[in-house]
């Protein structure tokens, strides 16, 4: 068997050095631990440490993170009440059994892209989301409710950042920090604004206070 020359030694401060070569030479920009990098042949699109999916990197005016209020002005479920949020969202796993099927929200993003007027028509480049979101009693279904939100947005303020804030007002309403109404209305009023509040002035890779 063939042994290897003792010249040859891997290092992990080579290797280290080796990759954020190779990160940069591929155009990857690296700040404080957090990078943004688009590759046309894979699709992957990183922001603020995250790795997340686009079909073809359209990356959207912040004027794109809000959803039209004439078409989407939020909707609640009469099923949620501030007295039985203990016995639906505050259970963990609550959403999944509420969670509209994807065959309805699909159709249902391809008629609301066209409504809103996107140029991008890929599926991939959105997520169907509530904007009064299932964990403080949104409406699941409500067309009302629902908008193709992008993933990708300038700034950062896409879908993914959205879903932090859903997550820390659930937490709110479950200590008892706020009121359920409360929360409905920030997040439907604006939810950009209700984040920089609660979570940070800018978009975060993650929520440091998120339990879950």
């Amino acid at each position: 068997m063939p042994r290897l020359s003792r010249s040859v030694v891997f290092r992990p401060s080579t290797l280290v050095l080796g990759a954020c070569a190779l990160l940069a030479a591929a155009g990857v920009a690296l700040a404080g631990g957090s990078w943004n990098y688009y590759s046309h042949e894979s699709g992957w699109r990183s922001e603020g440490g995250r790795r997340h999916h686009s079909n073809d990197g359209h990356v959207f005016p912040q004027s794109r993170a809000l959803p039209n209020p004439e078409l989407t002005p939020g909707a609640t479920n009469p099923a949620v009440t501030q007295a039985n949020i203990d016995q639906t969202i505050c259970v963990r796993g609550y959403t999944r059994t509420i969670r509209p099927p994807e065959n309805y929200t699909e159709r249902l993003k391809r008629k609301q892209i066209r409504e809103y007027g996107y140029s991008d028509h890929h599926l991939g480049a959105y997520e169907e989301d509530h904007l009064i979101s299932l964990e403080i009693g949104g409406s699941p279904t409500s067309p009302q409710n629902l908008w193709p939100e992008p993933h990708n947005i300038q700034g950062g303020w896409g879908s993914y950042t959205k879903d932090q804030l859903e997550n820390r007002l659930n937490h709110m309403v479950c200590r008892g920090e706020i009121s359920l109404v409360e929360a409905q209305s920030l997040i439907a009023h604006n939810w950009i604004a209700a984040y920089q509040r609660y979570i940070s002035p800018t978009p975060l890779a993650d929520d440091p206070q998120d339990r879950y």
